[in-house]
């Protein structure tokens, strides 16, 4: 084994991984980040006073194509605020069986807004817009649950990071208008989409009624997602952050993070793309029914293990005690999330050491 995949951990102390690519969401904040959080200037934000905040708003509402946003604390707050705006009580929501509003959410909607759902199945995530149409139900009256919000989730997590097909969102964006069911787009990732297809945030972001963006994945603040709409959507959308707990005081400080990785962070997505091509480029070399480097679209790659020797927990043990943190996805898979603390040295480690366990 090469001494650079020794763990450096010492007894006692927490494990310096060689490659940590267990999520994109371990980002740490850079010097350059730091210094622009400590400057921020800072106010009330649940007067509405953080002037910091309402740059941040301001500036990503506008690269969606929208009025207004609303900063949150988490990702899982802006999905939840986004379908109580759209769902009442007793109705339901519709998304993917992959989507993290219904997989990663802790039944979130219907815990605390007593929402309804189903779903449909997408070969790794992907839209295709027949599904969610053909579940739709409207017009049923007192004898079925009706449709209200169909979800969206672009990058697709549980997916491998799929990108979603513009002409499919229109397509079904289109259908929903007509028969009033609003589309709300979990969009976590949708700067990774962004990068790797070149299609405008705008286009994306005009095509849903709310729009979820996560700071704190790829583009490494280290807290923070964003909620846009329209103004009056975002008025009752603030309304609801304070009954979910989320009104925040001086939280310019974060705000200022998330400014400073609209700036700085969003174009080099692209190297963590590159990296991940190239780790499934090598995995999918010794290992075909591993990985096909083909569908490895953005910063994430998805190892299916059927087949093999391994199971998802061992694969991600044997890993790891190489320095290698890595996630079992489920039965039969491992992710690996390429983020902007995985830098090209990272990426040979793990290309090392799962070429030589897999192949």
């Amino acid at each position: 084994m090469s001494t650079a995949l020794a763990s450096a951990a010492k007894p006692g102390m927490p494990r310096r991984w060689v490659a940590d690519l267990l999520s994109d969401t371990l980002t740490q904040p850079t010097p350059a980040m730091r210094s622009a959080m400590a400057q921020a200037p800072v106010g009330d934000d649940v007067f509405g006073e953080d002037p910091t905040v309402a740059a941040l708003e301001s500036r990503v509402a506008g690269l969606l194509g929208h009025e207004a946003a609303l900063y949150t604390p988490t990702g899982s707050m802006a999905n939840q605020l986004g379908m109580r705006l759209h769902v009442e009580a007793g109705e339901e929501v519709i998304a993917d069986s992959l989507a993290h509003v219904l997989r990663a959410e802790l039944g979130a909607a219907a815990v605390l807004s007593g929402i309804s759902s189903r779903s449909w199945a997408a070969d790794r995530g992907r839209l295709v817009p027949s599904a969610p149409l053909g579940l739709m139900s409207t017009g049923a009256g007192p004898y079925q649950v009706g449709t209200a919000l169909i979800v969206v989730e672009n990058t697709h997590n549980f997916g491998g990071g799929t990108i979603q097909p513009l002409d499919a969102i229109r397509e079904v964006r289109q259908a929903s208008r007509e028969a009033g069911v609003a589309m709300h787009l979990d969009g976590a990732r949708l700067w990774n989409a962004h990068v790797a297809t070149g299609v405008p945030l705008a286009d994306y972001g005009r095509e849903f009624d709310t729009i979820s963006v996560c700071l704190s994945k790829g583009l490494g603040a280290p807290v923070g997602s964003v909620l846009v709409g329209s103004a009056e959507l975002m008025a009752r959308a603030r309304v609801w952050r304070k009954r979910f707990g989320g009104g925040m005081r001086q939280v310019g400080i974060l705000a200022a993070a998330g400014l400073h990785a609209l700036d700085h962070h969003v174009e080099r997505l692209a190297d963590d793309h590159a990296r991940a091509s190239r780790f499934a480029a090598a995995v999918g070399a010794v290992a075909p029914a591993v990985v096909d480097p083909a569908l490895v679209e953005t910063n994430i790659v998805m190892l299916q293990l059927p087949g093999t020797r391994w199971s998802p927990a061992e694969l991600v043990e044997a890993a790891a005690a190489r320095g290698i943190r890595t996630y079992a996805a489920g039965p039969a898979a491992v992710r690996l999330v390429w983020h902007l603390d995985v830098d090209d040295a990272a990426t040979d480690a793990a290309v090392e050491v799962f070429t030589d366990l897999l192949a």
